[in-house]
């Protein structure tokens, strides 16, 4: 069985630069880390190895620098890493993220299953995954909080969490399932892992290779832009309440309905 993974180097929330030409994140000026919802997808398929001795490969697109990530995957225990990197790539928006991974997979598979996070925490679109089944044409499960292979390996049985509620589905391979944090508890990494990231590196992807265009690829292939960004307004006014627990009930009343009356006239 092959088994793709697919995780993201997110810059730190508290480096994060916005380019004002393209209002896309300055990823060389910021920190970075790997993606925090990605720690689970990357623990799934190091859980079915572990039960059937599947071969698990980690593809991630970035930079250079987000060979960091794929040296935390394989001293998880992933077998090979695959970095997508080409400067056409640079401001690609989901759709055409989802299309260059895909893509790579189809490169350097097939692959039975297919496991993304549910989000990156720097766009919270929860689109990538979906995108890429998407391109690949094959069944999809998304929000998984459970999974189990099927008979004779021939699929995967997961349970899929909603916002009130749950379900149970067969998928059979080729599938792709995003993976929720309920699903696993990440393992942490080994030396001896890490040690194999240094002694067989990773293979570096471009454009070139997987035959796409500048036109198809980065700001230029990419349907949606970002038009403005801006800051949150964080200042607030803090009132603190002194008195009984009902003077004070009586005074949040009172405020509460002197800001509606505000609001409503």
């Amino acid at each position: 069985m092959k088994i793709a993974v697919c995780i993201k180097q997110v810059p730190e929330s508290g480096s994060v630069a916005i380019d004002p030409e393209t209002k896309t994140i300055v990823r060389s000026s910021a920190d970075a880390v790997i993606n925090p919802l990605d720690e689970f997808p990357l623990e799934a398929g190091m859980r079915i190895k572990d039960v059937c001795g599947a071969q698990v490969s980690v593809f991630t697109m970035g930079p250079p620098r987000a060979s960091e990530v794929l040296a935390r995957a394989i001293a998880s225990g992933a077998d090979e890493g695959f970095l997508l990197s080409d400067r056409h790539f640079a401001g690609s928006d989901t759709w055409t993220t989802s299309l260059i991974l895909a893509t790579a997979l189809k490169e350097k598979g097939p692959f039975d299953l297919v496991i993304c996070g549910k989000q990156a925490i720097d766009g919270d679109t929860g689109q990538v995954g979906p995108e890429i089944a998407g391109h690949l044409g094959i069944p999809l499960a998304a929000n998984v909080c459970h999974f189990e292979l099927m008979d004779e390996w021939k699929g995967v049985r997961v349970k899929r969490l909603f916002e009130n509620s749950s379900d149970v589905v067969e998928l059979l391979f080729p599938a792709l399932m995003t993976v929720v944090k309920e699903a696993c508890e990440p393992r942490f990494g080994t030396l001896e892992g890490r040690l194999r990231f240094y002694e067989k590196g990773i293979e570096t992807i471009d454009a070139s290779i997987l035959g796409l265009s500048a036109s198809s690829t980065g700001l230029k292939g990419s349907p949606t832009r970002v038009v403005k960004t801006s800051a949150p307004d964080i200042s607030r006014k803090t009132r603190v309440l002194s008195g009984t627990a009902s003077e004070k009930a009586h005074g949040l009343a009172e405020i509460i309905k002197e800001r509606l009356h505000r609001k409503c006239s």
